[in-house]
């Protein structure tokens, strides 16, 4: 009795949920509080593990210590042998790379199974909390973002609804960590969800804010402090500062292109997988001894050098051995993302650029701390994505409006550069190796499901190839059917024959009709999605095209015609989820 009391609140719940916003903002709300709880503990726990490791005093993070005991660097092969343990437990019970919120939201309407969760962020756990020169940015998303799918699947909320909770428990994680709402909110929008959305402003927020408040409520401390800033009044300073962006985005290309490069290198080595990280670790041990600020995602660095008194030599050292360092994580299997690794980077890179316009133009005096916002800003964006995710984050860490106005205007220069000479962000040009089309985390996945098996007319009409014109006449008078699918002996498709075509003057009654066959080599598998097959369409030149298996067997026929009109029924679906009308 009780079972079946819970399952009718069950159901009339899930009922509710489909019928009203304010309740699916609760759900979101409570959703974002659970994201920020986690990103607390997985933060919390992560760093008493490098304080083992390290033997890091107090709260002193690993990245910020000033020197660290040589033989404590085995913990980086160590962490490695740990993840190729992790591979080959993977390989045993799973043969497909685990799905990421990005990945499922734009392919899987939001569906990330829970193990895939579960196994990214205990990959980046112990990449990060053994020391790798990776974030816990990618593991934040993924337990907020799984932890909304797993509670969206059961409520059974409808595909744009679970893409909406997921995009607010991953933004709600992410802004828990660095205390920022707003970041949290538009990392959703921008990163996860793929698009702002009516639908999606007021439960993401709410979400962001209540991952936040959870932290708080938590004693979590941020990630990034507030800083002071000069302000900009010169309008020299405009267009130094925006020049930021121009350098960013050239040097965001070549740290994804370099991952890729690793990646491909060590491949071709064949070295065993689970074997990767134990070397990747071994390499990252001297630059880590060199200059410890190179391990983790850099925060305890990103304070130092974001304010402190370091000379360009120093910079360009830190800034080539993190880099450095970031590739060979990522390239030797180390799990994480590039996310903080960028704000470090980007810091770098922007006190770079202010000392060195100092010698090149006397006089310009780029303040040092906003270049460095702006750089931080810029290079995320070139990397990452999101302009208005890293604007966001310039301005909760600063309440600098005019700052956050060259921010953002840097940061689209760098998105617009990137997009025009590479295309991708990180992760998603990632998938692109692996061989998907993701672009963004805007929703395609309905592209994919629409398939020709799904959209075909099954059972059409057929005839064996080897009857004559006059049998033919005489089984399908004009009328009955408008086009026959010939079959050869072995019932394999053998091309396709318009009855107006054998009804034609001219047409000798005693020739086979396999001669007025047309496309007999051209058909279409089943699993060819809607693109594809209008693609099809329009290389032929023809208004129908026969579905059959490689190996030729006959399932179904398919029309232009009716192709486009389900496209455009599913596009126009699409479009009223986007902006929440069902």
């Amino acid at each position: 009795m009780l079972f079946r009391k819970g399952l009718r609140q069950a159901l009339a719940l899930r009922r509710r949920l489909r019928q009203s916003e304010a309740i699916f903002i609760l759900l979101a709300v409570a959703v974002g509080a659970a994201g920020g709880a986690l990103a607390v503990s997985l933060s919390l726990v992560a760093h008493a593990l490098q304080r083992l490791l390290y033997d890091l005093p107090g709260e002193l993070r690993l990245s910020e210590a000033p020197l660290i005991t040589p033989w404590r660097l085995l913990a980086l092969p160590a962490g490695g042998a740990v993840l190729g343990l992790f591979h080959i437990l993977l390989e045993r019970w799973r043969r497909r790379t685990p799905i990421d919120v990005v990945e499922a939201n734009a392919l899987h309407g939001g569906n990330v199974p829970f193990r895939d969760s579960a196994t990214v962020t205990a990959q980046t756990f112990v990449s990060n909390g053994f020391g790798a020169s990776v974030g816990l940015e990618a593991a934040y998303a993924q337990i907020g973002g799984g932890v909304a799918s797993v509670i969206g699947r059961w409520l059974a909320l409808r595909r744009a609804d679970l893409r909406i909770l997921v995009g607010a428990g991953a933004g709600a994680a992410l802004g828990a960590a660095f205390g920022a709402p707003l970041t949290g909110a538009f990392y959703a929008f921008e990163i996860v969800i793929g698009a702002y959305t009516p639908a999606a402003i007021a439960p993401v927020a709410a979400a962001a804010i209540a991952g936040v408040a959870t932290a708080r409520t938590l004693g979590s401390i941020p990630y990034l402090i507030a800083v002071e800033t000069t302000g900009v009044t010169r309008n020299l300073d405009y267009l130094a500062f925006t020049g930021i962006g121009v350098v960013c985005a050239f040097v965001g290309i070549i740290l994804m292109r370099a991952v890729a490069l690793i990646e491909t290198g060590v491949r071709k080595l064949h070295l065993p997988p689970p074997v990767r990280p134990v070397i990747g670790g071994a390499l990252l041990m001297p630059l880590a001894w060199l200059s410890p600020a190179v391990l983790s995602g850099g925060h305890g660095a990103l304070h130092i050098d974001l304010a402190g008194d370091i000379t360009l030599a120093a910079l360009c050292a830190t800034f080539g051995l993190k880099m450095l360092a970031s590739c060979i994580s990522l390239g030797f299997g180390f799990r994480g993302g590039l996310f903080f690794a960028s704000l470090f980077l980007g810091v770098l890179l922007g006190r770079i650029y202010a000392d060195v316009v100092e010698m090149l133009l006397p006089g310009q005096h780029l303040w040092t701390q906003d270049a460095a916002l702006v750089g931080m800003a810029a290079l995320a964006v070139a990397v990452i994505g999101g302009p208005m995710t890293m604007s966001f984050l310039v301005l909760e860490a600063t309440r600098d409006f005019a700052l956050t106005a060259i921010v953002l205007t840097s940061s689209l220069i760098a998105s617009a550069v990137v997009r025009e000479l590479f295309g991708y962000s990180f992760s998603t040009w990632r998938f692109h190796l692996r061989g998907e089309v993701i672009r963004s985390a805007r929703d395609i996945g309905w592209v994919k499901q629409l398939t020709a098996g799904r959209m075909m007319r099954k059972a059409p009409v057929t005839a064996p190839s080897t009857i004559t014109v006059e049998e033919f006449r005489r089984r399908f008078p004009l009328g009955s059917t408008s086009r026959v699918v010939l079959t050869d002996d072995d019932n394999h498709y053998a091309g396709t024959v318009r009855t107006t075509e054998v009804f034609a003057d001219g047409v000798k009654t005693d020739e086979v009709i396999a001669e007025l066959a047309r496309r007999p080599d051209e058909t279409l598998t089943p699993d060819r999605d809607v693109a594809t097959v209008m693609r099809t369409f329009e290389r032929l030149g023809v208004d129908d095209i026969t579905v059959a298996t490689p190996e030729g067997e006959i399932l179904g026929m398919l029309t232009e015609a009716h192709v486009r009109k389900r496209y455009a029924d599913e596009l126009e679906r699409s479009q009223r989820e986007l902006f929440g009308e069902i």
